[in-house]
């Protein structure tokens, strides 16, 4: 079914599974796609190195799959996976990030973090988040219990305007602390992916009630 092309090679584009981003695209021949469906994780085939490799296998990043689907051409492949760490060599979530266009098309948590992590490593005079890594911890965690504190208030009085404010303060300090402790997005991605697997799996498990 599948539509190779004259190098007996397919596109297939990856998204990750919970945010429906585009991660990366690579290319897959018959042999990469078996192992892909036997092993549970992608396999690709490197077109500069004219050989297999597995996403992942030197760097940890791999990527479970969950779903593959062609289009209705059959010369497309949609991988949907859980990835584990970031899916970019550079460092970034997704391969794809380079246009201008991005930093129009809306706001990103990649950004802010970066943005942040910034102001940590090269201080700037007025700034703020400076000022709470200048600080340091007891700071930022004083703050974090203040926002957290708002949050309930404004939920508690059903103002939805004022308690999204709240969580957007209290999401911009969860932010500086994971800096300032060196977590990254990846390791709270990867935790909550632990989770629902975990989550799925006891699901299965459990027998149906009599």
């Amino acid at each position: 079914m599948i539509n190779f092309d004259e190098k007996g090679l397919i596109p297939a584009i990856v998204q990750d599974f919970y945010s429906r981003e585009v991660l990366m695209l690579a290319y897959m021949n018959q042999e990469s796609i078996d192992i892909t469906k036997a092993e549970g994780y992608t396999c690709f085939y490197s077109r500069s190195r004219n050989k297999l490799w597995r996403k992942g296998e030197e760097s940890g990043h791999k990527q479970q799959v969950i779903r593959m689907s062609l289009d209705c051409d059959n010369d497309t492949i949609l991988i949907e996976v859980i990835q584990t760490g970031v899916a970019c060599h550079t460092g970034r979530p997704s391969c794809f990030f380079n246009l201008e266009l991005e930093h129009k098309a809306g706001f990103s948590v990649y950004e802010l973090y970066d943005l942040l992590s910034d102001r940590k490593n090269n201080p700037k005079d007025g700034s703020y988040t400076t000022y709470l890594f200048e600080k340091g911890k007891e700071k930022i965690l004083k703050k974090i219990g203040e926002e957290s504190t708002e949050v309930i208030i404004g939920a508690m009085k059903n103002d939805n305007k004022e308690t999204i404010y709240e969580i957007a303060d209290l999401a911009y300090h969860l932010i500086v602390l994971m800096i300032q402790m060196n977590i990254s997005i990846a390791d709270i991605k990867d935790e909550l992916a632990s989770r629902h697997v975990i989550d799925k799996k006891i699901k299965q498990e459990t027998p149906p009630s009599q």
